[in-house]
């Protein structure tokens, strides 16, 4: 090629690079004044509601609950040094899918509990076994596994722990892994997150967190379990049920029945949060906490179902006659703030 055939070549290219930069540099302009937008828009009048109730972390993703007195405020959910909340999830070990207890409910009778960075988990018909995640997280080595479609870094937390797991749940043909986030970053958006806009229009990329299915914040208000209580009552049912049915991060008193649909934001201590959704109810409700045992009945599923039907016609479309108790929110102020029990809670409608 001669010197006058590569002169406009390199102009093209250059002209091409300058507008890529070009490009690039208005896009992160765009972001930083739509951040700043943002900020400047936050509520500024708050309005009293209730107090924190309960705090609780799920470590293992489908397993039992940790209570927590306090709790730091991390992007990818609530903390408390080790315990962290869906950190580590159970996957099949052919093909690194993530399993839940809606598939497998003995999942849901493992108990973890801490001491520093130990974990030990503990199964009524299982000797317990002991992780030290400092180790685990020590490791050069990561994996992948994938959770609603998103493939996300893993680590694998080693044999002992997999053949415990796999007895655990006895299922024949599968075997099981234990595996945790190897990230400090939330896992990218799922397609099940994109599809209905008009939902999720204020969810961003950081704000699904490590394992959990949408969002890193899961709020439910006592006093509409405690409308659902009456309702089961009402109609003749047996059945009453407590909060660990609905697997929430933050409990809250002192409210009004379901007045957390009206939600647009929430503020405990310095932390500000954005309510993203509602939560949409599945099978797993119905699935007894302690037992691992479907309610034959299909309660409180059934009873929801009754009176608390989506009725915005785009979170229809996702729910189907799936019912909302609850609501999914994701953190706005800085990360590190710190929720007990007993604080007050304050919204922006």
């Amino acid at each position: 090629m001669t010197s006058s055939n590569t002169g406009p070549i390199l102009a093209a290219a250059m002209c091409t690079a300058g507008f890529i930069c070009g490009v690039y540099h208005a896009y992160h302009l765009y972001q930083a004044k739509k951040r700043k937008e943002y900020v400047d828009s936050l509520p500024e009048e708050w309005v009293q509601v209730g107090y924190v109730k309960g705090l609780n972390a799920y470590p293992v993703k489908s397993c039992t609950g940790v209570p927590l007195n306090n709790a730091e405020c991390s992007p990818l959910g609530l903390r408390d040094d080790f315990i962290r909340d869906r950190i580590l999830m159970v996957v099949t070990a052919e093909d690194n899918v993530v399993i839940r207890f809606k598939a497998y409910p003995e999942l849901i009778r493992i108990k973890p509990t801490f001491k520093k960075s130990i974990l030990t988990l503990k199964h009524p018909k299982m000797q317990p076994i002991v992780i030290d995640l400092k180790k685990v997280k020590a490791k050069e080595k990561t994996t992948r596994a994938t959770i609603s479609s998103a493939c996300v870094p893993v680590y694998d937390c080693g044999d002992e722990v997999n053949e415990w797991i796999t007895k655990c749940l006895d299922d024949k043909d599968t075997k099981f892994r234990l595996v945790y986030y190897a990230s400090e970053n939330s896992r990218e958006r799922a397609g099940d997150v994109t599809r209905w806009p008009n939902i999720y229009d204020v969810l961003r990329p950081t704000d699904t967190g490590a394992f959990a299915d949408e969002v890193t914040y899961h709020v439910l208000n006592e006093a509409s379990v405690d409308d659902l209580n009456f309702r089961l009552k009402s109609r003749g049912k047996e059945l009453q049920v407590d909060e660990t049915r609905f697997r929430a991060n933050i409990y809250v008193s002192g409210c009004k029945p379901f007045d957390e649909d009206n939600w647009k934001y929430v503020k405990i201590g310095e932390n500000v949060f954005q309510v993203i959704k509602p939560c949409i109810r599945c099978i797993a409700t119905v699935v007894n906490p302690e037992t691992g045992v479907r309610d034959k009945s299909l309660e409180p599923l059934e009873t929801l179902r009754s009176y608390r039907q989506a009725t915005d016609p785009d979170v229809r479309k996702e729910a189907g006659n799936a019912p909302l108790m609850g609501i999914h929110m994701a953190l706005r102020s800085e990360p590190g703030g710190i929720i007990s029990l007993n604080n007050p809670i304050y919204v922006a409608y």
